[in-house]
């Protein structure tokens, strides 16, 4: 028996790309939690803000000194490595799919038909560029109009996700999305929160005066990736989820869930100042309807087809050319060793038992077969879902 050393490798980085990003947004929403929780200590106590807690059967007494405290301790640990291979193992993850498959995954020449050297080009210079045109504005005067800057930088992701639906397909366009903001959120901790945080250490343990925008500037970064974070994630998942990627205005849906992803996560900061919370969980509900529906306002009505008129040996011919070499027990499809998602559509009957299946990813959201390299016409998947609505009782 031969191994399938792609989908191990391909497995391995998956899992170390959930471990490591469990621990890296973890930390962070601790931190956010502990921050929002800290209270004055008493009279004559030393620090500038503390926090008891219980966990796991035992006690926690947590102090922040914002100045120099009377003993610096012999090792201080930095939350940093959660935050690096989280993006590294998630940047080997879109190589070895998205680029190394770029001619399925990555490119859909139905809109353009790019060459994988240019497709895989045009997705790195995204991420590079984004990182620069947001390290841009955080070191610009915006830094200090917080609610413009949320609004310009929210309207910066937007127009790189109308861009990415325009060039890449529907899938790899919401992973470029989240690649971009991945990269922004490790970039914060690279370039600026560790650095920042090293030279507040180092003055500190020299005795020198500490500058308090290097400090002010790693808060508000931190905060960054803090309401990045939601979004990014449902992103990690979305593949999993074609109504979204491929409604009508994919983009769109990416927005409205974005914005149920930061009300949500607003919801949980103020919680943690004793603050209003109620009407946050309400917005971000709206969002995720808004979401559901919209797509459905807007979408386009396709090519009339009669279900009286369709033969299931259309229906058959229309899955063996398109479907079968991917999804028979011995594909022929010179990329897979196996059916794809395990999924076999040989016999008459895995066909009409594969209905529901064939309606979601081929019919609603298009984004099968893979990269439409064998051309699926919108009449031959509108044949398609006339004659699954057929079969509904």
């Amino acid at each position: 028996m031969e191994v399938d050393f792609y989908s191990w490798i391909s497995l391995v980085v998956r899992w170390l790309h959930i471990i490591t990003g469990v621990a890296w947004i973890g930390a962070s929403f601790y931190f956010v939690w502990l921050d929002n929780h800290l209270t004055k200590p008493k009279d004559g106590e030393d620090g500038d803000g503390e926090l008891w807690s219980v966990h796991g059967g035992g006690f926690y007494h947590n102090k922040k000194y914002m100045s120099p405290p009377d003993h610096m301790p012999d090792h201080i640990h930095w939350f940093k490595y959660e935050a690096y291979f989280t993006w590294i193992s998630g940047f080997l993850l879109m190589a070895i799919i998205y680029y190394y498959g770029a001619e399925l995954y990555l490119i859909d020449k139905s809109k353009f038909a790019l060459t994988s050297g240019q497709a895989i080009g045009i997705s790195l210079a995204m991420l590079v560029g984004g990182w620069v045109i947001y390290d841009l504005m955080c070191k610009s005067a915006l830094r200090k109009k917080p609610r413009l800057f949320a609004v310009l930088l929210f309207g910066f992701l937007t127009l790189a996700a109308v861009l990415a639906e325009q060039v890449f397909s529907d899938r790899a366009a919401y992973i470029q999305i989240g690649a971009m903001i991945g990269t922004l959120m490790v970039g914060n901790v690279f370039f600026n929160i560790i650095p920042n945080q090293k030279i507040v250490l180092a003055d500190l343990l020299a005795g020198r005066a500490v500058n308090p925008e290097l400090g002010k500037a790693a808060k508000l970064r931190s905060m960054h990736n803090n309401y990045m974070t939601l979004p990014v994630l449902f992103i990690m998942i979305s593949n999993h989820y074609p109504m979204t990627y491929g409604s009508e205005l994919g983009w769109l849906s990416l927005v409205f869930i974005a914005l149920a992803g930061i009300s949500i996560r607003h919801f949980f900061n103020i919680r943690h100042l004793g603050k209003m919370k109620d009407p946050y969980i309400f917005i971000a509900i709206f969002f995720i309807l808004c979401a559901a529906l919209f797509p459905l306002a807007i979408k386009k009505p396709g090519p009339k087809i009669d279900p009286a008129q369709i033969s299931f040996n259309q229906v058959r011919t229309i899955i063996q050319t398109h479907c079968t070499a991917c999804h028979e027990a011995n594909p022929r499809h010179e990329n897979f060793d196996q059916p794809q998602g395990g999924l076999r559509l040989e016999s008459d009957e895995q066909i009409n038992l594969a209905a529901q299946k064939i309606l979601e990813r081929a019919v609603s959201a298009k984004d099968m077969p893979l990269g439409n390299e064998t051309n699926m016409t919108d009449i031959e998947r509108e044949i398609l879902r006339a004659w699954i609505k057929s079969q509904d009782p």
